[in-house]
């Protein structure tokens, strides 16, 4: 299942938009779903839009959700981005698109609290660490594309990451 992104076709995910599934609103989880039913969530840059509560209320919804093992993989965009442009784009009130709309940009360390909070082990696959460092942890775009990547966004050419996002995946623990 693909949050928030009811443009995005990729083979075997399922596309939805807020209006159809608030991942907010239990109602609407129950409408479609069984807790403890879904393999895979997908999320490509919807968190920052949520306040910290909401975030946290989305994210124990998804794991709720999830069947033990299942996973949702998210990504936002990375506050320890080290390039100042980049950063004025995605902030809060930032200038790139989407951004006027963004309450929270995340750096690795507060996306990983958020998960692990909502009860998931957290497996951080893209990401600038505290000091500007890339770290990249293999991953199959199969198993949830992310379009704003190290390797997928067409802003990262000839050895500059021009665009990238915290990437993760939020697991949940199998019983």
């Amino acid at each position: 299942i693909v949050i928030g992104a009811s443009a995005t076709f990729d083979p075997g995910w399922i596309p939805t938009e807020i209006e159809a599934l608030n991942i907010l609103q239990e109602t609407d989880w129950a409408r479609f779903f069984d807790p403890g039913s879904i393999d895979a969530l997908l999320a490509e840059h919807v968190w920052e839009h949520l306040t910290a509560e909401e975030a946290l209320l989305g994210a124990r919804l998804c794991h709720r959700y999830l069947k033990p093992g299942g996973y949702l993989r998210i990504a936002v965009p990375d506050g320890n981005h080290p390039d100042p442009e980049y950063i004025a784009y995605v902030k809060v009130g930032g200038s790139g698109a989407g951004a006027d709309d963004h309450k929270v940009l995340y750096t690795h360390a507060g996306a990983r609290a958020l998960f692990e909070r909502a009860g998931f082990e957290v497996r951080l696959l893209e990401y600038f660490d505290d000091a500007g460092v890339f770290h990249f942890n293999e991953w199959a775009p199969e198993d949830g594309m992310i379009h704003r990547s190290k390797r997928f966004d067409k802003r990262n050419r000839r050895g500059k990451l021009g665009y990238t996002s915290i990437v993760l995946d939020a697991v949940k623990k199998s019983k």
